[in-house]
């Protein structure tokens, strides 16, 4: 019997330890590369914007783009919590924020302002040999 519960106490570690490791990444490490963000409605019509994000000492640093890559502005402001993130920066003569929350490994949404929808997607960069 000692044997018996002795198994199923290993059993049981075993299953926490690898329920532990299948934990998603913090903030700052899954908001960390090139996002394409759709800003749905604004007066200008739906605008596509390009947010090169970098992680450092466990917070967001990085630039908005247009969709050429050129820069836009610099991200002045972060607020990150667990799968959330508020970037701060300015557009058009105007500071603005924008919120994403995560919504899959590759997907975010959110808002601008409070008052227009946004949609994040991940850019995947492909490697060439």
């Amino acid at each position: 019997m000692k044997k018996f519960s002795l198994f199923f106490a290993g059993l049981f570690l075993l299953l926490l330890s690898v329920g532990a490791n299948a934990q998603s990444k913090p903030g700052s490490a899954y908001f960390a590369g090139k996002w394409s963000v759709l800003l749905k409605g604004t007066p200008g019509g739906d605008v596509k914007m390009i947010f090169v994000l970098e992680n450092r000492n466990d917070s967001i640093v990085g630039v908005v783009q247009d969709t050429a890559g050129v820069e836009i502005s610099k991200i002045t402001n972060v607020e990150l919590k667990d799968s959330a993130v508020t970037l701060y920066f300015s557009a058009q003569g105007y500071d603005v924020n924008l919120v994403l929350t995560k919504k899959d490994d590759d997907h975010a949404n959110g808002s601008l302002m409070g008052m227009f929808d946004a949609e994040g997607e991940r850019v995947k960069i492909i490697a060439t040999k």
